[in-house]
């Protein structure tokens, strides 16, 4: 009886007729950017690395959906704009998220999994697992390198993540003036591709904290790349006695990091402030007499040495000396990179650690790592690596993919807009499955360029070393 009418969606009369909708359509979908994640995802080997990195505790007599379709489904899902996982129980029918994971498209018993599935799998992950997961995050940014690099760049960067509950580990955090999680992100930072990630409480962290993690990391990175080069780099958090202990003994690693500014650094800056005011008075009169605009701003960059008592030995210090109108702007850098000028070193290689910020954004706005209101610290913990690897598929189809194309610099969202939201009619047959999509499909000549790539290009194998 509950099908005998039809939901009906009204409209206002067009050219003196009735207009009417419902959602009697049959097997359509307004996601085809599915089956591009599944050809990318097919390409890079992501799904199948994570789900060998998580051990599946359940019975086999009892799985109806295998480990790797589950953290396909769920990332798949979360790349195409559906963060949460109570999406899944409208989406676990959709024919193109079925077809995307590999399962018949019109057949009710091969529905995907629901969302109290996944909630089971998040809560199940031990810290092991997650363990193992960061790490395969790693691998994978390795194995995506068909040889050693010359050089890499590795941005650290935390993000605020406001909590809105009662979660594990959830602090308030006073320079975000709210209870949050403050989760690390690494990225290469040439390339945008993630490194990996990590959920960590909402206190500000440690030296001792931030050295663990890269001795871990730059271990696994050497066992691969034993001659790349290494540049580290961060904001002035990340300049503690811990991390330059780490990096100074380890050969081939440089680093740049933000340095907060003290009595003792801003008298040793204070002849080169003075050469910067006096270069704006000179500026700002010279544009005045000639009725000019003023000047933003006027700087001078010089370096110096310098060691904190806590530090065990003396570093390089740029200092960037900036005046505006509103007062003094002075900024202090600390690298171990000897050769480039002071200039170049704020300026093209400092300053181009912000690009981190904005894949920082990637993650978090558009693909919405920020969805961590589970109660327990590791299933939040989950959630987050999820969003990453939704990310990496992003990126692996931008650089992959979409090289050469007004796509190849998009953000995750605008790829979800413009190229998976697609309207799909879907139509299986005794021995294939056809797809129909729209006529006046705006990108339709982007799509078969994209499904040609993903379809001849062989698949790697799996490198789990």
């Amino acid at each position: 009886m509950r099908h005998s009418t039809p939901e009906q969606l009204r409209f206002p009369p067009i050219a003196g007729s009735t207009l009417r909708a419902d959602f009697a359509g049959g097997a359509l979908s307004s996601d085809f950017g599915a089956l591009l994640l599944r050809g990318i995802d097919r390409q890079i080997g992501l799904t199948e690395r994570l789900a060998a990195a998580v051990q599946d505790k359940r019975h086999p007599s009892y799985i109806d959906h295998p480990l790797r379709d589950l953290l396909a489904q769920r990332i798949y899902q979360i790349a195409s704009g559906y963060a949460d996982g109570n999406d899944a129980n409208s989406l676990r029918h959709d024919p193109v998220f079925k077809l995307s994971v590999e399962r018949p498209p019109l057949e009710p018993a091969q529905a995907l999994a629901s969302a109290p599935t996944f909630s089971r799998l998040e809560h199940s992950v031990d810290r092991k697992d997650l363990y193992r997961l960061t790490h395969a995050l790693v691998d994978h940014f390795i194995a995506s390198y068909p040889e050693p690099p010359a050089a890499i760049v590795l941005d650290l960067d935390h993000s605020d993540d406001p909590t809105h509950g009662q979660q594990e580990f959830a602090f308030y955090n006073h320079h975000y003036r709210s209870y949050c999680y403050l989760p690390l992100f690494i990225f290469e930072g040439t390339s945008h591709a993630l490194v990996t990630a990590c959920l960590r409480p909402g206190t500000r962290p440690p030296g001792s904290e931030n050295a663990m993690i890269l001795v871990r990391l730059l271990a696994v990175l050497r066992r691969h790349w034993p001659r790349t080069h290494i540049l580290v780099r961060g904001d002035s958090h990340f300049a503690t006695p811990e991390v330059f202990e780490v990096l100074a003994h380890r050969r081939g690693i440089d680093f740049i990091f933000g340095l907060a500014g003290n009595a003792v650094l801003l008298r040793q800056a204070a002849p080169i402030m003075q050469e910067a005011r006096a270069l704006y008075q000179q500026r700002t009169a010279h544009a005045q007499a000639h009725g000019e605009r003023l000047p933003a701003s006027s700087r001078v960059y010089e370096e110096f040495s310098y060691a904190a008592a806590s530090w065990s030995q003396p570093w390089r210090v740029i200092v960037k000396a900036e005046v505006m109108a509103a007062g003094d702007n002075p900024r202090f850098v600390v690298t171990s990179l000897e050769a480039p000028t002071p200039q170049r070193v704020y300026e093209e290689l400092y300053c181009a650690r912000g690009n981190c910020e904005n894949d920082i954004k990637a993650v978090k706005c558009d693909l919405q790592s920020d969805r961590t209101s589970a109660t327990t610290f590791l299933a939040n913990a989950m959630r987050l690596l999820l969003s990453c690897a939704a990310y990496v598929l992003h990126h692996a189809l931008r650089t992959h993919t979409l090289a050469h194309t007004p796509l190849a610099t998009a953000q995750p969202s605008t790829l979800i807009l413009t190229l998976f939201k697609v309207a799909t009619q879907v139509k299986q047959y005794k021995d294939r499955i056809l797809l129909h999509l729209p006529t006046s499909c705006p990108v339709k000549a982007l799509l078969g360029r994209v499904t040609a790539l993903l379809s001849v290009v062989p698949v790697p194998a799996l490198n789990t070393s």
